[in-house]
């Protein structure tokens, strides 16, 4: 099976990153985008001379006059990866013939730090186990100086078990370019079927156990109800705290894959409108 192409970390704001890579920072240095002439000064390369602009002032002057290009520092962005790794994300693993959401992660998470790499990024790993998303995010929010402003910060988890907003308003005040990448099943967790009157094996989110439940037609429509308002709810909360989501519902890596180019693609055309 093809691998997906590493997609393009399109940013929201400019970028503070330590190491030099692809990013534009409004520091100047080495990069290849203009950001200004100034005049010359001993010691600057013969190749950074704006020959047009040195012999226009130079006339103007009636001296020898010489200005140089200065250029935009080109920054590799730095990426954490926050990867939930608890019970509830394998429920539905092989032989079961819906999501597998562990493997679905992991190929989103795999692509997320293919993709950092291909822009010669730093990608720092944070594993939520059974203390959960919400406890891996307080860790990181612990040692902010590991990610500066700018820097990228990708949550891979079903976010079945909630968040504290609280949390999610301190990542913002950091100015962080978070990323919620929400992997759930389409049939069971974005939604519910019409399967009143049967007993259905229906796993525990949090424990990962699975009991055999009778479920009628009138539960079904309730269920329904609640997980396709519960998936609005936390798409409007990313929204309202401008984080830019990503929904992953198939483990296919080139299906996996498309989902992250569009995320870049809309992150572009926003950036084309708001220039």
């Amino acid at each position: 099976m093809s691998a997906p192409r590493p997609f393009p970390l399109v940013p929201r704001r400019r970028f503070l990153g330590v190491q030099f890579g692809r990013r534009r920072t409004s520091r100047r240095g080495s990069g290849d985008e203009i950001a200004g002439t100034r005049p010359y000064r001993p010691g600057d390369p013969v190749a950074t001379i704006h020959w047009a602009a040195s012999a226009r002032l130079s006339a103007a002057r009636g001296s020898d006059e010489f200005v140089v290009r200065e250029f935009f520092a080109d920054q590799a962005p730095r990426v954490a990866l926050v990867h939930d790794r608890g019970p509830g994300m394998a429920i539905h693993a092989p032989p079961s013939p819906w999501l597998d959401k562990r493997r679905a992660a992991d190929t989103a998470g795999d692509l997320i730090e293919v993709s950092a790499r291909a822009e010669h990024g730093e990608v720092v790993g944070v594993d939520a186990h059974d203390g959960g998303v919400a406890l891996a995010l307080e860790a990181l929010l612990r040692r902010p100086a590991r990610l500066p402003g700018g820097s990228f910060v990708f949550v891979v988890s079903d976010f079945l078990v909630p968040v504290p907003a609280s949390v999610w308003t301190r990542l913002r005040s950091f100015s962080w370019d978070v990323v919620p990448v929400i992997v759930q099943d389409p049939v069971w967790e974005q939604s519910f079927p019409a399967v009143g009157g049967v007993v259905l094996p229906l796993a525990d989110p949090v424990t990962g156990r699975a009991e055999d439940v009778w479920i009628s037609s009138r539960e079904a429509r309730e269920r329904k109800r609640e997980n396709e308002r519960r998936l609005a709810q936390l798409l409007a909360r990313f929204r309202r705290l401008r984080f830019d989501p990503v929904l992953v519902d198939d483990a296919d890596p080139l299906r996996v894959g498309a989902r992250f180019h569009a995320w870049a693609e809309r992150r572009r055309r926003l950036a084309q409108v708001q220039a």
